[in-house]
């Protein structure tokens, strides 16, 4: 029979925070708890993450395999940042005027905002029941193959900037954490390289990615291995491919079931005597003799009726206990059956859950941007309609001014120039006349004839 492997690629999501996604990477049977990869959003993530990842808490560092980075994620990280951002930061901070807009450290800049500072993928192939007979050299193999995936990782995502990979084998599955940064190039907002999860990884790419890292790790395996195994077809719509052993209650089910079988063989070891002692029964009812008085009764003892009865009754409890269990074997695998279909089911719902909350949490954030940029228009509205009624008064007073000039004092150096603005079109007609006219008001006639309007209005109301 040809033999197929699991294969699991699990992003870290803040959604793996949650009691459940705990308890589900806690009884997982690929033997790793690693399953509930969280979100890396601030500076204290990423120390747990070093922490957790290279096993600073134990004393089997020989079992942890660094392949791509140092033994100091954090510093990693922070070197990954001064390499790709650096260059765009300084050309950011040329073109502010201000220096309160300028950015000092953009690590630490990202780690006071609400986006995640770096991502941890986790790559497993194989599951427990793969692994728990395999040696210590078979097991580190693995360092070959996922040494690969590290490589087909930054061909298939080239703007996913690795900056750690750790190899985990102190747990039964062989697995690989990948710590990184997803780069965004050509930013309209802020500096022109930055780090965007969201726009990286989305529902699409990531089953791109998925696809194309799962067979690349399969052809490296069957390479290192000497191999000719399959991938077990991926179940859609989750990160990692669905075993019948990963549900919650599977394991509780089986020891159900191998006591009920272990019942079973004990009622077969009771029909088996029951078949021996069926003899003596038979021996004895050929070895009854016929009474006196009538040939067609025969006579038995007190004794060989007592061991009828015995037998009676044992036959009359295998029975029961044979059928009972066989019942509950059925009804055991119909309800393992059905538990499998509800769990996968459930894992389809609590994905598309998952996406509903990442669009969800997505639009909150457009809307917040688009807030923001409301409030700064408003800003700049408000701005800008100072500025304008401070220029309506000065050239309000420019008006009122050549008006007492040209009608009252009789200055004709002032109606030589009103005349030549007139004539060169910078006063309007209105504006000439208000100049040169001495019963016309100091006002614009849209604001006279507005004034006008009002007062029929409210005329019209009484």
């Amino acid at each position: 029979m040809e033999q197929e492997l699991a294969y699991s690629f699990h992003l870290g999501s803040d959604k793996n925070k949650s009691k459940l996604a705990k308890k589900v990477a806690k009884e997982n049977v690929s033997g790793t708890t690693s399953l509930s990869n969280n979100a890396i959003q601030n500076a204290k993530d990423l120390s747990d993450v070093n922490k957790h990842n290279l096993r600073d808490y134990d004393n089997q560092r020989e079992l942890i395999r660094t392949i791509y980075g140092t033994d100091d994620i954090v510093n990693d990280v922070k070197q990954l940042y001064l390499n790709e951002f650096e260059e765009a930061r300084i050309e950011y901070n040329g073109r502010q005027t201000r220096e309160d807009r300028k950015i000092g450290d953009y690590f630490k800049k990202v780690c006071e905002s609400q986006n995640d500072i770096a991502c941890e993928i986790i790559i497993e192939l194989g599951d427990m029941d793969f692994w728990n007979d395999k040696d210590q050299q078979y097991r580190l193999k693995m360092v070959d193959v996922y040494n690969e995936q590290v490589k087909d990782l930054i061909k298939i995502v080239p703007d996913f900037k690795i900056a750690n990979a750790t190899i985990h084998f102190d747990e039964v599955s062989p697995h690989m954490h990948i710590v990184g940064v997803p780069v965004s190039y050509d930013c309209k907002r802020g500096m022109k390289k930055q780090v965007v999860k969201s726009k990286l990884f989305t529902k699409t790419t990531l089953t791109q990615i998925q696809d194309k890292m799962r067979n690349a790790c399969i052809k490296s395996f069957n390479k290192f291995y000497d191999m000719d195994f399959k991938l077990k077809e991926k179940q859609k719509g989750r990160n990692q491919d669905i075993n019948v052993n990963d549900m919650v209650n599977y394991r509780e089910i089986k020891k159900q079931l191998a006591k009920k079988e272990q019942k079973l063989e004990k009622a077969n070891i009771q029909t088996r005597e029951l078949d021996n002692t069926s003899k003596d029964i038979n021996t004895i009812l050929d070895n009854l003799k016929p009474t006196l008085m009538n040939k067609n009764n025969m006579v038995i003892s007190n004794e060989d009726v007592q061991k009828i009865k015995n037998y009676a009754e044992d036959v009359k409890d295998v029975t029961k206990t044979v059928r009972s269990v066989n019942d509950l074997n059925m009804a055991i695998r119909d309800f393992e059956h059905s538990a499998f279909e509800i769990e996968k089911e459930n894992r389809s719902l609590k994905y598309q859950i998952e996406e509903k909350d990442k669009e969800i949490y997505n639009l909150k954030g457009g809307l917040s941007a688009k807030d923001k940029i409301i409030n700064k228009l408003q800003e700049e509205k408000e701005s800008i309609k100072a500025q304008l009624h401070k220029f309506k008064e000065f050239w309000h007073s420019i008006m009122k001014h050549f008006h007492q000039r040209i009608c009252y004092d009789k200055d004709n150096n002032y109606k030589i120039v009103s005349d030549d603005l007139y004539k060169n079109g910078i006063f309007t007609d209105d504006e000439n006349e208000i100049a040169n006219n001495i019963a016309r008001k100091i006002k614009p006639k849209d604001e006279i004839n507005n004034v006008k309007n009002n007062r029929k209005k409210n005329d019209t109301r009484f």
